[in-house]
């Protein structure tokens, strides 16, 4: 009863004497222009109370023009008189009196909403404004912070884009998470999808963070998307999402055939090197190398063809394809020659090639040499690459005992600093290698 008295007495009160409401005029028989200028001042010098005295007639009557003042704007007035509700509900210390003015602040958002036609304001600020207004005063407002989602909410459909990206993410958050508070689950995930495009890296991290919190199971964020799936066949991030998921819960025939889809809708660098991966995985090599080297020629920069050469490297190396292992490693060494892991994937080919030249007999003198051109590859990784010391440095210990003994170098005449070819020399099996070592 009393909130409603002070209510009572801010509608229809000027200064001591009563006006009726429905007269919707300037107090003090004031004309229009006359009232305004008074209101603008008293608003320019943060002198609320004087402000909303001369100024209510504007809310009460919304005109849209001014007789003698042409440049008359209702909206931007109505800001100016929610700023003076709002400021003036802030400096009460009496909670009925405080709450009074803030209603009247959320008479004039409601008429603005009610009354106007949507090209004579601003939606999208008006909601946002709105949405702050009922945060800022979320202890005298009844369900304040879900009548604020509801605001951000329509401000989001408003403009998406500048909605997600306000104040780094933090309104679309706000609304996201009052959804989820309330048990809004399927209309929190909508939005998070419909932002997600917009959001930065902590933006997306929150996005993922409120996703599993919103899931009691995968298998409930996999049936999710499979309806979004359903409705938006072509959706890219949708799609890869549920890929995603399929592959975190092992459902790799579906992933599969997502990498198709997702291949098929954009064959871009990341949805082709996904098909490679899936074929490696599955010991596919003709497909494994069909689609890193069409990933090699989509490469977005040096960095990424650097590894998708030493990925296509690896799957000729599994492949026992030991030419084309190296020219794959030599042409990621190229592209990013301070990365060591290309030398020690040469190092591990020609490694590899000692064992099929040994293959059904015995390991001599001269397919031992090959060992210290090993050698030589970890010994240049480590130099290039600091990272890649403690890889080396266990590789070493592997190759280190095969490498020819002090007997062998006195029996071949080898001296510490003699140059040794590693080609047809030494045997034809390693004719195409093609390079040489130091005696060690």
């Amino acid at each position: 009863m009393k909130k409603l008295l002070v209510l009572t007495v801010i509608l229809f009160l000027g200064s001591s004497t009563l006006q009726a409401q429905s007269e919707v005029a300037p107090p003090d028989g004031l004309p229009e222009a006359a009232a305004y200028s008074i209101f603008y001042e008293n608003y320019k010098n943060e002198n609320y109370e004087s402000a909303i005295r001369y100024g209510r007639w504007i809310w009460e009557g919304m005109p849209q023009t001014i007789e003698g003042y042409s440049r008359f704007e209702l909206e931007k007035n109505l800001n100016r008189l929610v700023t003076s509700y709002s400021e003036l509900a802030n400096e009460k210390e009496d909670p009925s009196l405080k709450s009074a003015y803030l209603d009247t602040t959320d008479m004039i958002f409601e008429k603005v909403f009610n009354e106007l036609e949507s090209s004579q304001y601003d939606e999208f600020s008006w909601h946002l404004d709105r949405g702050r207004f009922y945060q800022e005063n979320s202890n005298f407002i009844d369900n304040a912070m879900g009548k604020a989602a509801a605001e951000y909410k329509k401000a989001f459909d408003q403009n998406p884009e500048e909605f997600t990206k306000l104040a780094e993410g933090y309104y679309v958050q706000v609304m996201i998470q009052q959804m989820s508070s309330e048990g809004m689950k399927d209309q929190a995930l909508e939005y998070i999808d419909k932002a997600a495009p917009y959001a930065g890296d902590k933006l997306s991290n929150f996005f993922d963070s409120q996703r599993n919190q919103l899931f009691d199971s995968p298998e409930e964020r996999i049936t999710f998307l499979e309806g979004q799936m359903e409705q938006n066949p072509e959706d890219v991030e949708i799609i890869s999402e549920l890929r995603d998921m399929y592959e975190q819960q092992d459902m790799l025939d579906k992933a599969q055939e997502l990498n198709e889809k997702l291949y098929e809708l954009d064959p871009s660098y990341e949805n082709t090197t996904a098909l490679a991966e899936f074929a490696i995985n599955n010991a596919n090599t003709s497909n494994a190398v069909k689609y890193l080297k069409e990933g090699l020629q989509k490469a977005p920069n040096d960095e990424e063809k650097a590894r998708t050469a030493l990925k296509l490297s690896e799957t000729y190396l599994n492949s026992g394809q030991l030419q084309e292992a190296r020219r794959y490693a030599r042409q990621a060494s190229n592209l990013d020659s301070d990365w060591g892991r290309p030398y020690i994937q040469i190092a591990g080919i020609y490694a590899q090639t000692v064992n099929q030249c040994t293959s059904g007999r015995k390991m001599t003198r001269e397919d031992r040499v090959v060992y210290w051109l090993v050698l030589d590859y970890l010994d240049k990784a480590r130099r290039v690459d600091s990272q890649v010391s403690n890889t080396v440095q266990r590789q070493y210990q592997s190759y280190q005992p095969v490498i020819p003994t002090t007997e062998d170098k006195f029996f071949k005449g080898w001296e510490k600093g003699d140059s040794i070819a590693v080609d047809g020399s030494l045997n034809s099996c390693y004719s195409w290698v093609g390079e040489s070592t130091t005696v060690r």
